[in-house]
């Protein structure tokens, strides 16, 4: 087990910003060998991922993008040096519980490849699984920052929760600046306010709160204590059903027009939550459709599309775990271990760029995004603003 430096100890309380079933086919199909004795029995890759639950259009996402990457990184054949990849998978309906039942399930069944987790509350267990059995566990969307460098068989298809705030901080000059946390007073907020205080207090920022009650639905006194604060930036870390009447205080009592306001830009679904107040925000943003520009953004997006599904912001995970799953298993099949040391360093053309998987502690440096949202009609629209390069932004190195 890895521990973290003191900023990564603090920051790890934030599960993200603003910001997952088939029945499983049996494993262990026989196959012969070919002329040089070489395997051709299939390899299993197990998908434990939020098909339902409250997450399930993170999951939908995750899932078109893993099918669109396993077509991409196997040439459409579906196979690796002439091995099937049989993949199954497996709705957890976002309860750690049913998901270490199934991987549990998988693990007997000889499954050594596991994929796929939307839920950081899932992912952990998961990752324990792994460490107990000796199995290749590769992490979807989950944003969990403990998750990396927590053991040897775990990795990451997606981006961190430090990810994000440090990409909040390139809006700004962290150091010397002013930076209000604005917050629901809960778990979700507070694990904001403590991952902004490690990343851009440890850049030199003088952060402070203004923490709201969750059951709050007048903004009015909350908007005029961040005002009174002559912030900087303000970062916005908000979820439920008083996302628009929270945006509109701000926007009433002038916050929008006075400073930098900073959030995180989120699924397609969320884009009109903001209603006026979407042009004066500034967006974080892990992954819209268009953002990258790359050749394999646009395979990508191409093979979703012609598969009957929507590119959102969780579809890169699923394309980026495939490719990493395709290249463990040319480099390593049958041998885990083998498989866990191609992955160790491993640097690739993702879908959002350039993509490397850490060596020391498998963190995933990739490029992020600074967007805005602009209005086309009656619906918003992201543009991207700047990309922001992933080793700007890369999370603090875990320790031995």
């Amino acid at each position: 087990m890895r521990t973290r430096k003191s900023l990564m100890a603090v920051a790890a309380a934030a599960v993200g910003l603003a910001l997952a079933a088939c029945a499983p086919t049996g494993a262990g199909a026989t196959g012969g060998s070919d002329s040089s004795g070489e395997s051709t029995a299939p390899i299993d890759v197990g998908i434990v991922y939020s098909e339902s639950g409250p997450l399930a259009a993170y999951g939908a996402a995750y899932k078109d993008g893993f099918e669109a990457g396993i077509d991409h990184a196997t040439g459409g054949t579906g196979e690796v040096d002439g091995r099937a990849l049989n993949v199954t998978f497996h709705d957890d309906a976002g309860d750690p519980e049913k998901a270490v039942s199934q991987a549990k399930d998988l693990i007997g069944k000889g499954y050594q490849i596991l994929a796929g987790t939307v839920v950081s509350g899932v992912a952990l267990p998961l990752a324990e699984q792994a460490e107990q059995n000796k199995v290749l566990y590769i992490s979807g969307p989950a944003a969990v920052d403990t998750l990396t460098g927590i053991n040897r068989y775990t990795f990451r298809s997606g981006r961190q929760s430090l990810q994000d705030v440090a990409t909040a901080g390139t809006f700004v000059e962290p150091d010397g600046a002013k930076v209000v946390v604005f917050a629901q007073d809960n778990a979700f907020g507070q694990g904001n306010l403590a991952a902004v205080e490690g990343v851009l207090g440890g850049q030199g920022a003088d952060v402070t709160s203004v923490l709201v009650p969750e059951d709050a639905t007048e903004f009015t006194p909350f908007a005029k204590k961040v005002l009174d604060a002559d912030a900087d930036m303000v970062f916005v870390a908000w979820a439920g059903a008083t996302t628009g009447a929270m945006w509109q205080g701000l926007d009433q009592q002038g916050v929008l027009d006075r400073t930098t306001v900073v959030t995180g830009l989120g699924d397609v679904a969320t884009y009109g939550a903001y209603g006026d107040a979407a042009e004066k925000v500034s967006f974080l943003n892990h992954y819209f459709p268009g953002a990258a520009g790359t050749e394999t953004e646009t395979a990508m997006l191409d093979a979703v599309e012609a598969a009957g599904g929507t590119p959102d912001l969780f579809t890169p995970d699923g394309f980026v775990a495939a490719q990493m799953i395709v290249h463990a298993v040319q480099e390593g099949a049958g041998d885990v271990e083998a498989m866990v040391d191609a992955l160790e360093g491993y640097s690739f053309e993702g879908p959002k760029g350039q993509t490397t998987v850490r060596a020391a502690d498998h963190a995933l440096i990739q490029p992020m995004y600074q967007a805005r949202l602009v209005k086309e009609g009656d619906t918003w629209t992201p543009e991207l603003v700047e990309v922001v390069d992933g080793e700007a932004i890369a999370p603090a190195e875990a320790t031995e």
